[in-house]
């Protein structure tokens, strides 16, 4: 495998991981960032997103002569042979991709691109972005490729490295080919197709993720009902490979920087194009409805008088992240849990592991503490948002003593209910019977 010389635009979750990893299997990569304060850091190799592994494959490639960091976007790409833009596309209005940044960047590197290079939209957009992109270059000699991302926040640098699949999608056989040639180290399937194709794989495997999601919440409200434990059940349907059991652990509803982007604009896309997808609208239904239904639930538990009501009602949060290992807090289900509460008047303090008490942006939502026994002080009921696995082995006899009621809603089913009751505390998980605290 020839190494190429790289330039990726943008050093978010997927501009760093991807840069740094092309990097580490000897290709020649500088990354380019708008940040000038982020570049300077990252020159350090002072990694500020909390990923597992990669700011010592950032180090180990800055340290290698492989890896650099600029603010100026022209000279990344002036010797590049391939450039990825990995560039934010948030929900705009009515659902959209915004393809703000992929649009700006495509106009601010249309004139310095050296000819015969490969342009990658790594970022998640919608079908007929690469037709888009190659529109604003307005360049013959220059090839616009999809190569999707399929990483994981918590995973990035391993799901890089030992990928499920690599998808490429080009009308020009040996532009995909040269990107391809990029992963030749890694031992994983290649998916070599047209733009629309790759485009249109991303959505279509994070809808399917959600609605696993959304579907393991509801069986969780059914065992309720039922008394039946949804542990065993997902156990018992997962095993059939057909099924699968990934994605299927229910939880406070399903988000981060990807699913509900990716869902909405998937939503706007069948719209716009006349295609009715009544699977796609209940997904992302369900997902509301779910954390609704967990708030009903936490009212009846220890609201006040007959409808319940939280005005005044002291809780604590533990997890605010969408998901552990890592700081993420775009869309997280926790805070969307945490916003329902408050809008029905409950009084919150949180603690969560990844996060530091200096969070004014979270000021008016709840008050980050950073000792969890503290967190539960006068706390009518605990409530687990974030499946952190050192919750597990906090003092929750300390965390009892300081409450002034004797209930855990575990959202994640992760904490031990006879740990639980020994501290005397009752526990109640999701589609699972409540275990109550043991009376001394």
């Amino acid at each position: 495998m020839p190494a190429r010389q790289v330039a990726v635009i943008g050093t978010g979750y997927v501009g760093l991981t991807t840069g740094a990893c092309l990097a580490s299997l000897g290709h020649t990569v500088v990354c380019a960032d708008a940040d000038l304060r982020k570049v300077e850091r990252l020159r350090a190799a002072r990694v500020d997103i909390l990923e597992p592994d990669l700011p010592e494959t950032v180090r180990d490639a800055l340290e290698a002569a492989r890896l650099e960091f600029t603010g100026d976007t022209a000279a990344a790409v002036a010797e590049a042979e391939v450039v990825f833009l990995c560039l934010p596309t948030p929900m705009g209005a009515g659902g959209a991709a915004d393809l703000a940044a992929v649009e700006a960047v495509a106009g601010e590197i249309r004139d310095v691109l050296r000819s015969g290079c490969v342009v990658v939209n790594k970022s998640t957009v919608p079908v007929g972005t690469c037709e888009r992109v190659a529109a604003l270059l307005g360049r013959a000699d220059v090839t616009v490729v999809s190569n999707p991302e399929f990483l994981r926040e918590g995973r990035a640098v391993h799901d890089f490295l030992h990928p499920d699949r690599i998808v490429i999608g080009s009308a020009d056989r040996a532009a995909a080919r040269r990107v391809a040639d990029l992963y030749a180290a890694l031992d994983a399937p290649l998916v070599l197709t047209d733009p629309a194709s790759a485009e249109l794989t991303k959505y279509a495997a994070n809808f399917f993720l959600a609605m696993k999601l959304s579907f393991a919440n509801n069986l969780a409200t059914l065992c309720e009902r039922f008394g039946a434990d949804i542990a065993d059940v997902t156990e018992g349907i997962g095993r059939d490979p057909r099924i699968g059991s990934a994605f299927l652990r229910p939880g406070p509803g399903w988000g981060g920087s990807c699913l509900p982007k990716d869902t909405h604009a998937l939503l706007t896309v069948c719209e716009r194009s006349g295609v009715d997808f009544p699977l796609l609208n209940a997904t992302i239904e369900t997902n509301v409805a779910h954390q609704r239904r967990l708030v009903e639930r936490v009212a009846a538990s220890c609201g006040r008088g007959e409808g319940g009501s939280l005005h005044g009602v002291r809780l604590a949060l533990y997890g605010l992240t969408f998901k552990a290992g890592t700081a993420d807090l775009r869309d997280s289900p926790a805070l969307a849990v945490a916003r329902l509460l408050r809008e029905r008047g409950a009084e919150l303090t949180a603690y969560d592991p990844a996060l530091s008490q200096e969070r004014p942006d979270l000021s008016d939502l709840v008050e980050l503490v950073a000792d969890p026994v503290r967190a539960a002080e006068g706390a009518a009921a605990c409530l687990v948002l974030t499946e952190w696995p050192e919750l597990r082995d906090l003092d929750w006899a300390a965390i009892a003593a300081r409450m002034s009621g004797h209930e855990v809603h575990d959202f994640r089913n992760l904490l031990d209910a006879d740990l639980l009751a020994r501290a005397g505390l009752g526990r109640r998980g999701i589609g699972r019977p409540a275990e109550p605290a043991r009376v001394a």
